[in-house]
């Protein structure tokens, strides 16, 4: 029976069958002095046949809601997580998007387990060598443990991709007999690299005194750039190149928009396009032209455009004077995607020894 129609049919309760059940109680209930007793006895009995109908309810939907609403799932996890995971009902393989995902096998070591998820696309050519979860994988379990989900392989022949979850408890006990929820909502496809010299940028006519704005960066790398603009997220902001249309573009979704002086330093600024959907991303370096040394940047500062869908980053080189740098040559390496896919992929698999057969 579904909780809904017990909730239903207790609307229908008729008051002879809880007369009934009162008639074995002490005659004192039904002598007339002691009517208003016997009401608030009444009254209780119908209260406990709610109060045990609620609790049978919440048993019977539990499971119905764990399976069928990820919201709830996700909610209950967050205030029970041993809860949520008891309730969640073993799917080892699921389809969505054309896509199906399925676990492949399960390998337990103590408190060590390895769990191998495949992803296979029924309709397209949408999964390839080079597919990138883009984080956006979770791994639920009923305990506290360390966990991460790394590319395990490609089989060209039938475009399946193999994915390795490693997970780990903490307190070295033996992991076996619980259940792991591994969810997937989105995936990167049509990845692409560039790596080399970038031509175009003339290093003859840099600017020592460019233009410049005043941005609050959503990210800040390298020891020195950190420490000196440790407020610059929250307080006075980062003076950065003011982006420009320089038309120079290693690849596709990628842009040089600015090279110039800051307070001594150089900047080179970079543009990824979408980087929320594509994952596009990538540094710059400086190659000496004849020795071919390479020469790192030393931290960088990023912020989003207006749109806040793509992300410029200033690179910043301290040590380089204006004089020499006409013997560098600007280097890069940008990875970019060329589209993602989404979709609501989850496995929920016990955690023991399993190996899928069929494979």
């Amino acid at each position: 029976m579904k909780g809904i129609d017990l909730m239903e049919g207790m609307s229908f309760i008729d008051d002879r069958f809880i007369n009934e059940a009162e008639s074995e109680k002490p005659d004192r209930i039904k002598k007339e002095h002691d009517v208003q007793d016997a009401d608030m006895l009444l009254f209780w009995s119908r209260w406990r046949i709610v109060v045990a109908s609620a609790a049978i309810i919440c048993v019977l939907s539990i499971p119905v809601f764990a399976a069928a609403v990820p919201a709830f799932y996700e909610q209950l996890y967050l205030l029970l997580p041993a809860t949520a995971q008891y309730f969640k009902p073993v799917q080892k393989s699921c389809e969505d998007n054309g896509i199906r995902m399925e676990v492949a096998a399960v390998h337990i070591r103590e408190n060590i387990a390895e769990i191998y998820i495949a992803m296979q696309d029924l309709k397209d050519t949408r999964i390839d060598a080079n597919i990138d979860l883009f984080d956006s994988y979770s791994i639920h379990t009923p305990f506290d443990c360390t966990g991460h989900c790394k590319s395990a392989g490609y089989d060209s022949s039938t475009e399946t991709a193999t994915f390795l979850v490693t997970i780990e408890l903490w307190d070295k006990q033996h992991i076996e007999g619980d259940k792991l929820t591994f969810s997937v909502h989105e995936f990167l496809t049509g990845r692409q690299k560039y790596e080399g010299v970038i031509e175009g940028v003339d290093f003859l006519n840099v600017k020592e005194n460019p233009a410049t704005r005043i941005v609050y960066p959503r990210g800040l790398s390298g020891k020195e750039i950190i420490e000196k603009n440790a407020g610059a997220a929250t307080e006075e902001g980062l003076v950065v190149l003011k982006p420009e249309q320089t038309g120079i573009s290693p690849v596709d979704g990628i842009m040089i928009t600015g090279i110039g002086y800051i307070e001594g330093r150089l900047h080179v600024q970079v543009y990824y396009e979408d980087v929320l959907k594509t994952d596009n991303h990538g540094s710059v370096a400086l190659k000496n032209k004849g020795s071919g040394d390479m020469i790192i940047c030393h931290g960088s500062a990023s912020f989003f455009d207006e749109e806040k869908e793509g992300s410029y980053e200033d690179y910043i080189f301290t040590e380089i004077p204006a004089k020499e740098l006409c013997n560098y040559e600007l280097y890069g390496e940008f990875i970019t995607y060329d589209d993602s896919v989404d979709g609501n992929w989850s496995v929920t698999v016990p955690l023991e020894n399993w190996t899928n057969v069929s494979k």
